[in-house]
Protein backbone atom coordinates (compact mmCIF):
# COMPACT_ATOMS: atom_id res chain seq x y z
CA UNK A 1 0.00 0.00 0.00
CA UNK A 2 1.13 3.58 -0.96
CA UNK A 3 1.56 6.19 1.54
CA UNK A 4 1.13 9.49 0.38
CA UNK A 5 2.50 12.55 2.71
CA UNK A 6 0.67 15.53 3.79
CA UNK A 7 3.39 17.43 3.06
CA UNK A 8 2.90 17.09 -0.56
CA UNK A 9 -0.61 16.41 -2.08
CA UNK A 10 -0.18 15.54 -5.28
CA UNK A 11 -0.41 11.57 -5.49
CA UNK A 12 3.11 10.48 -6.61
CA UNK A 13 2.38 6.94 -7.06
CA UNK A 14 0.45 5.35 -10.22
CA UNK A 15 -2.30 3.67 -8.14
CA UNK A 16 -5.60 5.16 -9.74
CA UNK A 17 -2.87 7.06 -12.23
CA UNK A 18 -5.25 6.48 -15.28
CA UNK A 19 -7.41 8.92 -15.82
CA UNK A 20 -11.32 7.79 -15.92
CA UNK A 21 -12.98 7.18 -19.27
CA UNK A 22 -13.93 10.78 -20.69
CA UNK A 23 -18.04 11.11 -20.21
CA UNK A 24 -20.17 11.55 -22.96
CA UNK A 25 -22.67 13.80 -21.02
CA UNK A 26 -22.08 16.35 -18.82
CA UNK A 27 -21.47 15.01 -15.05
CA UNK A 28 -22.43 16.27 -11.28
CA UNK A 29 -20.20 15.50 -8.87
CA UNK A 30 -21.65 14.97 -5.13
CA UNK A 31 -19.72 15.51 -2.45
CA UNK A 32 -20.37 14.25 1.41
CA UNK A 33 -18.29 15.48 3.70
CA UNK A 34 -18.56 13.79 7.12
CA UNK A 35 -16.66 14.57 10.64
CA UNK A 36 -13.89 11.97 9.77
CA UNK A 37 -14.95 10.87 6.19
CA UNK A 38 -15.12 12.33 2.92
CA UNK A 39 -17.45 10.35 0.12
CA UNK A 40 -17.91 11.39 -3.31
CA UNK A 41 -19.71 10.29 -6.52
CA UNK A 42 -19.81 11.60 -9.98
CA UNK A 43 -22.88 10.66 -11.74
CA UNK A 44 -23.02 11.66 -15.89
CA UNK A 45 -26.21 13.39 -16.12
CA UNK A 46 -27.84 11.87 -19.07
CA UNK A 47 -31.58 11.05 -20.15
CA UNK A 48 -30.90 8.78 -16.91
CA UNK A 49 -28.54 9.21 -14.55
CA UNK A 50 -25.07 6.80 -14.47
CA UNK A 51 -22.21 6.21 -11.97
CA UNK A 52 -19.02 6.62 -13.08
CA UNK A 53 -17.14 6.96 -10.43
CA UNK A 54 -17.42 7.17 -6.45
CA UNK A 55 -15.00 6.62 -3.11
CA UNK A 56 -13.98 8.13 -0.19
CA UNK A 57 -11.44 9.08 1.69
CA UNK A 58 -12.04 7.71 6.25
CA UNK A 59 -10.39 7.83 9.21
CA UNK A 60 -9.42 11.68 8.58
CA UNK A 61 -7.07 12.68 11.14
CA UNK A 62 -6.65 9.19 12.77
CA UNK A 63 -4.36 5.92 11.43
CA UNK A 64 -4.91 4.49 8.58
CA UNK A 65 -6.34 7.12 6.80
CA UNK A 66 -7.05 5.55 3.07
CA UNK A 67 -8.80 6.68 -0.48
CA UNK A 68 -10.70 4.16 -2.15
CA UNK A 69 -12.25 4.36 -5.49
CA UNK A 70 -14.00 2.67 -8.14
CA UNK A 71 -15.29 3.11 -11.92
CA UNK A 72 -18.79 2.46 -12.39
CA UNK A 73 -19.94 -0.79 -11.04
CA UNK A 74 -16.30 -2.73 -10.21
CA UNK A 75 -14.94 -3.31 -7.05
CA UNK A 76 -13.19 -1.40 -5.33
CA UNK A 77 -9.88 -0.39 -5.97
CA UNK A 78 -6.92 -1.42 -3.75
CA UNK A 79 -6.96 1.59 -0.85
CA UNK A 80 -4.18 4.41 -1.41
CA UNK A 81 -2.85 5.19 1.71
CA UNK A 82 -2.33 8.78 3.33
CA UNK A 83 -1.03 10.63 6.24
CA UNK A 84 -4.06 13.22 6.48
CA UNK A 85 -3.43 14.77 10.10
CA UNK A 86 -6.47 17.47 9.80
CA UNK A 87 -9.78 17.84 7.14
CA UNK A 88 -7.83 20.32 5.16
CA UNK A 89 -4.91 18.15 3.88
CA UNK A 90 -7.23 15.50 2.99
CA UNK A 91 -9.43 17.71 1.38
CA UNK A 92 -6.38 19.03 -0.39
CA UNK A 93 -5.27 15.92 -1.45
CA UNK A 94 -9.08 14.61 -2.60
CA UNK A 95 -9.14 17.69 -4.93
CA UNK A 96 -5.80 16.99 -6.58
CA UNK A 97 -6.79 13.54 -7.24
CA UNK A 98 -10.15 13.98 -8.38
CA UNK A 99 -8.09 16.45 -11.33
CA UNK A 100 -5.85 13.70 -11.82
CA UNK A 101 -9.09 11.57 -12.58
CA UNK A 102 -11.42 13.49 -14.06
CA UNK A 103 -12.07 16.64 -16.92
CA UNK A 104 -13.08 19.02 -14.78
CA UNK A 105 -14.93 21.12 -17.80
CA UNK A 106 -17.49 17.96 -17.81
CA UNK A 107 -18.66 18.88 -14.34
CA UNK A 108 -21.69 21.34 -14.48
CA UNK A 109 -22.08 21.40 -10.96
CA UNK A 110 -20.76 20.15 -7.33
CA UNK A 111 -23.45 19.13 -4.70
CA UNK A 112 -22.65 19.08 -0.95
CA UNK A 113 -24.03 17.93 2.02
CA UNK A 114 -24.73 20.35 4.28
CA UNK A 115 -25.62 18.95 7.50
CA UNK A 116 -27.32 22.03 9.14
CA UNK A 117 -29.23 24.03 7.20
CA UNK A 118 -31.04 26.61 9.76
CA UNK A 119 -34.34 27.15 7.91
CA UNK A 120 -33.64 26.44 4.26
CA UNK A 121 -36.26 23.77 2.86
CA UNK A 122 -34.86 22.83 0.00
CA UNK A 123 -31.35 23.15 -1.83
CA UNK A 124 -29.49 26.12 -2.85
CA UNK A 125 -27.05 27.44 -4.93
CA UNK A 126 -23.89 28.53 -3.08
CA UNK A 127 -23.25 32.12 -3.41
CA UNK A 128 -20.71 34.89 -1.24
CA UNK A 129 -24.17 35.34 1.10
CA UNK A 130 -24.72 31.55 1.63
CA UNK A 131 -21.35 31.52 2.64
CA UNK A 132 -21.23 33.98 4.85
CA UNK A 133 -24.58 32.62 6.15
CA UNK A 134 -22.66 29.63 6.57
CA UNK A 135 -20.32 30.85 9.01
CA UNK A 136 -22.41 32.18 10.75
CA UNK A 137 -24.15 29.40 11.77
CA UNK A 138 -20.83 27.25 12.48
CA UNK A 139 -21.74 27.75 16.38
CA UNK A 140 -24.62 25.00 15.36
CA UNK A 141 -22.92 22.75 14.57
CA UNK A 142 -19.13 23.32 15.14
CA UNK A 143 -18.30 19.44 14.61
CA UNK A 144 -19.65 19.54 10.53
CA UNK A 145 -20.37 22.88 9.56
CA UNK A 146 -16.50 24.17 9.17
CA UNK A 147 -15.16 20.91 6.98
CA UNK A 148 -18.17 21.54 4.81
CA UNK A 149 -17.41 25.03 4.11
CA UNK A 150 -13.52 24.25 3.80
CA UNK A 151 -14.88 21.70 0.66
CA UNK A 152 -16.85 24.37 -0.47
CA UNK A 153 -13.88 27.11 -0.56
CA UNK A 154 -11.24 24.54 -1.44
CA UNK A 155 -13.29 23.99 -4.78
CA UNK A 156 -14.31 27.41 -5.15
CA UNK A 157 -10.35 28.79 -5.57
CA UNK A 158 -9.55 26.16 -8.28
CA UNK A 159 -12.81 26.27 -10.28
CA UNK A 160 -13.74 29.93 -9.05
CA UNK A 161 -16.96 29.46 -12.11
CA UNK A 162 -18.24 26.24 -11.18
CA UNK A 163 -21.41 25.74 -9.98
CA UNK A 164 -21.89 24.85 -6.03
CA UNK A 165 -25.22 23.43 -4.75
CA UNK A 166 -26.11 23.17 -1.14
CA UNK A 167 -28.26 20.24 -0.20
CA UNK A 168 -29.20 20.87 3.59
CA UNK A 169 -30.08 17.21 6.13
CA UNK A 170 -32.49 19.56 7.43
CA UNK A 171 -34.85 20.21 4.69
CA UNK A 172 -36.92 17.18 4.98
CA UNK A 173 -37.93 17.95 8.35
CA UNK A 174 -38.56 21.77 7.71
CA UNK A 175 -42.12 21.44 7.63
CA UNK A 176 -42.64 19.17 10.78
CA UNK A 177 -45.62 20.79 12.98
CA UNK A 178 -44.40 23.56 15.21
CA UNK A 179 -45.23 21.02 18.16
CA UNK A 180 -42.54 18.89 17.14
CA UNK A 181 -39.99 22.03 16.95
CA UNK A 182 -40.44 23.26 20.20
CA UNK A 183 -38.29 22.90 22.90
CA UNK A 184 -39.63 23.32 26.39
CA UNK A 185 -37.36 26.58 27.35
CA UNK A 186 -38.30 29.90 27.60
CA UNK A 187 -39.54 31.20 24.51
CA UNK A 188 -37.62 34.02 23.63
CA UNK A 189 -34.99 31.28 22.60
CA UNK A 190 -36.94 29.77 19.57
CA UNK A 191 -36.74 33.05 18.23
CA UNK A 192 -33.26 32.59 17.96
CA UNK A 193 -33.12 29.65 16.44
CA UNK A 194 -33.13 27.07 19.26
CA UNK A 195 -35.58 24.33 18.22
CA UNK A 196 -35.60 21.12 17.04
CA UNK A 197 -33.88 20.54 13.47
CA UNK A 198 -33.83 17.03 13.02
CA UNK A 199 -30.69 15.58 10.65
CA UNK A 200 -30.13 12.38 8.01
CA UNK A 201 -32.44 14.70 5.37
CA UNK A 202 -30.75 13.48 2.39
CA UNK A 203 -31.23 9.93 3.66
CA UNK A 204 -34.95 10.17 4.43
CA UNK A 205 -35.84 11.53 1.55
CA UNK A 206 -33.51 9.28 -0.52
CA UNK A 207 -35.86 6.18 1.50
CA UNK A 208 -38.86 7.90 0.32
CA UNK A 209 -38.51 8.52 -2.80
CA UNK A 210 -37.49 4.61 -3.31
CA UNK A 211 -40.48 3.73 -1.31
CA UNK A 212 -42.73 5.34 -3.73
CA UNK A 213 -40.96 3.89 -6.55
CA UNK A 214 -41.77 0.48 -4.76
CA UNK A 215 -44.88 0.93 -3.22
CA UNK A 216 -46.33 4.24 -4.15
CA UNK A 217 -49.41 3.27 -1.95
CA UNK A 218 -46.83 2.58 1.21
CA UNK A 219 -45.18 6.23 0.21
CA UNK A 220 -48.27 8.00 1.09
CA UNK A 221 -49.14 5.89 4.49
CA UNK A 222 -47.41 5.97 7.78
CA UNK A 223 -44.24 5.50 8.02
CA UNK A 224 -41.42 5.25 10.09
CA UNK A 225 -37.70 5.23 8.61
CA UNK A 226 -34.70 4.04 10.81
CA UNK A 227 -31.24 5.24 9.59
CA UNK A 228 -29.32 3.19 12.07
CA UNK A 229 -25.54 3.98 11.75
CA UNK A 230 -22.90 5.68 13.47
CA UNK A 231 -24.73 8.27 13.70
CA UNK A 232 -28.61 6.86 14.29
CA UNK A 233 -31.86 8.51 14.05
CA UNK A 234 -35.81 7.57 13.43
CA UNK A 235 -38.14 9.81 11.07
CA UNK A 236 -42.05 9.33 11.80
CA UNK A 237 -43.49 10.64 8.15
CA UNK A 238 -47.15 10.73 6.92
CA UNK A 239 -48.12 11.16 3.42
CA UNK A 240 -44.66 11.87 2.39
CA UNK A 241 -44.47 14.67 5.24
CA UNK A 242 -41.69 14.48 8.35
CA UNK A 243 -43.85 14.56 11.53
CA UNK A 244 -41.79 14.27 14.13
CA UNK A 245 -37.60 12.71 14.36
CA UNK A 246 -34.99 11.83 17.37
CA UNK A 247 -32.35 14.08 16.44
CA UNK A 248 -33.39 17.48 17.70
CA UNK A 249 -31.22 21.17 18.01
CA UNK A 250 -28.15 18.46 17.65
CA UNK A 251 -27.15 15.71 15.83
CA UNK A 252 -26.28 14.43 19.57
CA UNK A 253 -30.01 13.92 20.82
CA UNK A 254 -32.02 10.94 20.21
CA UNK A 255 -31.49 7.49 20.39
CA UNK A 256 -28.02 6.07 21.36
CA UNK A 257 -25.69 5.76 18.90
CA UNK A 258 -21.85 4.92 18.24
CA UNK A 259 -20.18 7.22 20.15
CA UNK A 260 -22.89 9.88 20.82
CA UNK A 261 -25.13 9.60 24.37
CA UNK A 262 -28.52 10.25 22.65
CA UNK A 263 -31.28 11.80 25.14
CA UNK A 264 -29.82 12.57 28.25
CA UNK A 265 -31.46 14.27 31.55
CA UNK A 266 -30.03 17.61 31.51
CA UNK A 267 -29.33 17.65 35.10
CA UNK A 268 -26.65 15.56 34.17
CA UNK A 269 -24.45 18.32 33.00
CA UNK A 270 -24.47 20.61 36.45
CA UNK A 271 -24.33 17.36 38.37
CA UNK A 272 -21.02 16.61 36.48
CA UNK A 273 -20.01 19.82 36.49
CA UNK A 274 -20.54 20.22 40.97
CA UNK A 275 -18.91 17.05 41.63
CA UNK A 276 -16.43 15.99 38.35
CA UNK A 277 -15.62 19.35 37.97
CA UNK A 278 -16.41 18.72 33.95
CA UNK A 279 -16.29 21.81 31.95
CA UNK A 280 -18.65 22.57 29.20
CA UNK A 281 -16.51 21.41 26.25
CA UNK A 282 -15.56 18.31 28.50
CA UNK A 283 -19.46 17.29 28.62
CA UNK A 284 -19.62 18.07 24.74
CA UNK A 285 -16.83 16.08 23.78
CA UNK A 286 -17.73 13.12 26.37
CA UNK A 287 -21.46 13.29 24.53
CA UNK A 288 -20.33 13.20 21.37
CA UNK A 289 -17.30 11.13 20.86
CA UNK A 290 -17.44 8.99 24.50
CA UNK A 291 -20.33 7.61 24.86
CA UNK A 292 -23.23 5.55 23.00
CA UNK A 293 -21.99 2.19 22.41
CA UNK A 294 -18.74 3.03 22.96
CA UNK A 295 -19.37 4.33 26.68
CA UNK A 296 -21.54 1.52 27.30
CA UNK A 297 -19.49 -1.11 26.10
CA UNK A 298 -16.35 -0.10 27.35
CA UNK A 299 -14.63 -1.61 24.48
CA UNK A 300 -15.87 -0.75 21.07
CA UNK A 301 -18.35 2.07 19.17
CA UNK A 302 -18.91 -0.49 16.18
CA UNK A 303 -22.19 -2.70 15.84
CA UNK A 304 -20.35 -5.66 14.55
CA UNK A 305 -17.69 -5.78 17.29
CA UNK A 306 -20.52 -6.21 19.91
CA UNK A 307 -22.82 -8.20 18.19
CA UNK A 308 -20.08 -10.93 17.50
CA UNK A 309 -18.46 -10.34 21.83
CA UNK A 310 -22.16 -10.54 23.44
CA UNK A 311 -21.76 -14.13 24.62
CA UNK A 312 -18.73 -13.57 25.92
CA UNK A 313 -19.00 -9.66 27.05
CA UNK A 314 -21.58 -8.48 29.20
CA UNK A 315 -21.03 -5.11 28.38
CA UNK A 316 -21.21 -5.61 24.81
CA UNK A 317 -24.30 -7.42 25.14
CA UNK A 318 -25.89 -4.54 27.19
CA UNK A 319 -24.63 -2.20 24.89
CA UNK A 320 -26.29 -3.58 21.60
CA UNK A 321 -29.76 -4.77 23.88
CA UNK A 322 -29.70 -0.44 24.98
CA UNK A 323 -29.41 0.40 21.29
CA UNK A 324 -31.91 -2.31 20.50
CA UNK A 325 -34.65 -1.11 22.83
CA UNK A 326 -34.66 2.49 22.61
CA UNK A 327 -35.02 1.83 18.99
CA UNK A 328 -38.34 -0.36 19.56
CA UNK A 329 -39.37 2.96 22.05
CA UNK A 330 -39.12 5.43 19.58
CA UNK A 331 -40.94 3.08 17.15
CA UNK A 332 -43.78 2.29 19.39
CA UNK A 333 -43.92 6.91 20.32
CA UNK A 334 -43.59 7.38 16.22
CA UNK A 335 -46.93 4.76 16.11
CA UNK A 336 -48.30 6.47 18.91
CA UNK A 337 -48.20 9.88 16.85
CA UNK A 338 -48.67 8.68 13.43
CA UNK A 339 -51.98 7.22 14.50
CA UNK A 340 -50.73 3.46 13.61
CA UNK A 341 -47.90 2.39 11.04
CA UNK A 342 -47.82 1.21 8.00
CA UNK A 343 -44.07 0.67 7.09
CA UNK A 344 -41.33 0.47 8.82
CA UNK A 345 -37.89 0.98 6.62
CA UNK A 346 -34.77 0.46 8.17
CA UNK A 347 -31.38 1.76 6.62
CA UNK A 348 -28.00 2.46 7.23
CA UNK A 349 -25.02 0.99 8.37
CA UNK A 350 -26.22 -1.16 11.20
CA UNK A 351 -30.20 -1.15 9.75
CA UNK A 352 -29.44 -2.45 6.35
CA UNK A 353 -26.36 -5.08 7.62
CA UNK A 354 -27.27 -6.75 10.90
CA UNK A 355 -30.11 -9.02 11.30
CA UNK A 356 -29.53 -10.25 15.21
CA UNK A 357 -30.26 -6.00 15.26
CA UNK A 358 -32.90 -5.90 13.53
CA UNK A 359 -34.53 -9.02 14.77
CA UNK A 360 -34.45 -7.53 18.41
CA UNK A 361 -35.92 -4.30 17.64
CA UNK A 362 -39.03 -5.69 15.89
CA UNK A 363 -39.21 -8.60 18.52
CA UNK A 364 -42.61 -7.88 20.81
CA UNK A 365 -43.70 -5.49 18.05
CA UNK A 366 -46.63 -7.90 16.93
CA UNK A 367 -49.54 -5.48 18.49
CA UNK A 368 -48.17 -3.27 15.65
CA UNK A 369 -48.20 -5.85 12.96
CA UNK A 370 -44.61 -6.12 12.55
CA UNK A 371 -43.73 -9.60 12.60
CA UNK A 372 -40.40 -10.47 10.58
CA UNK A 373 -39.53 -13.68 8.62
CA UNK A 374 -36.25 -14.65 10.16
CA UNK A 375 -34.76 -16.11 7.04
CA UNK A 376 -35.45 -13.16 4.70
CA UNK A 377 -34.21 -11.18 7.93
CA UNK A 378 -30.64 -13.59 8.04
CA UNK A 379 -30.36 -12.53 4.04
CA UNK A 380 -31.20 -8.91 4.41
CA UNK A 381 -33.60 -8.98 2.17
CA UNK A 382 -35.50 -5.92 0.81
CA UNK A 383 -38.62 -7.45 2.63
CA UNK A 384 -38.01 -9.08 5.99
CA UNK A 385 -41.77 -9.04 7.37
CA UNK A 386 -43.91 -11.76 6.80
CA UNK A 387 -46.78 -9.69 5.67
CA UNK A 388 -45.99 -8.02 2.19
CA UNK A 389 -44.82 -4.57 2.78
CA UNK A 390 -44.87 -3.95 6.06
CA UNK A 391 -41.33 -4.23 7.06
CA UNK A 392 -38.10 -3.03 5.02
CA UNK A 393 -34.59 -2.87 4.12
CA UNK A 394 -33.63 0.20 1.99
CA UNK A 395 -30.02 0.61 1.14
CA UNK A 396 -29.54 4.37 1.46
CA UNK A 397 -27.56 6.86 -0.87
CA UNK A 398 -26.78 10.24 0.45
CA UNK A 399 -25.06 10.68 -2.71
CA UNK A 400 -27.34 9.99 -5.28
CA UNK A 401 -29.76 12.03 -3.30
CA UNK A 402 -27.21 14.86 -4.12
CA UNK A 403 -27.03 14.47 -7.71
CA UNK A 404 -30.94 14.15 -8.03
CA UNK A 405 -31.39 17.21 -5.85
CA UNK A 406 -28.74 19.06 -8.10
CA UNK A 407 -30.84 18.31 -11.17
CA UNK A 408 -33.47 19.92 -10.16
CA UNK A 409 -31.93 22.87 -9.08
CA UNK A 410 -30.21 23.16 -12.06
CA UNK A 411 -33.10 22.09 -14.22
CA UNK A 412 -31.42 19.91 -15.99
Amino acid sequence: MTTISSKSHRPKSNLFARKAHPPTHPCILAINGGSSSIRFALYQAGRTLRRCLDGKIDRIGLSGTNLTAREADSKPQAALALSAHDHRTAVGFLLDWLETQLDFTSIVAVGHRVVHGMNHSSPVRITPTLLKELHRSTPYDPDHLPREIELIESIRRRHPKLLQIACFDTSFHRGMPRLSKLLPIPRRYFSRGIERYGFHGLSYSFLMEELHRIDPSAGKGRVILAHLGNGASLAAVRNGKSIDTSMGFTPAAGLVMSTRSGDLDPGLLSFLARNERITPAQFDRMVNHESGLLGVSGTSSDMRDLCANAASDVRAAEAVALFCYQAKKWIGSYSAVLGGLDTLVFAGGIGENAPSVRKNICHGLGFLGIKIDLRRNAENAPLISSEAGRVRVIRTDEELMIVRSVRRVIGQ
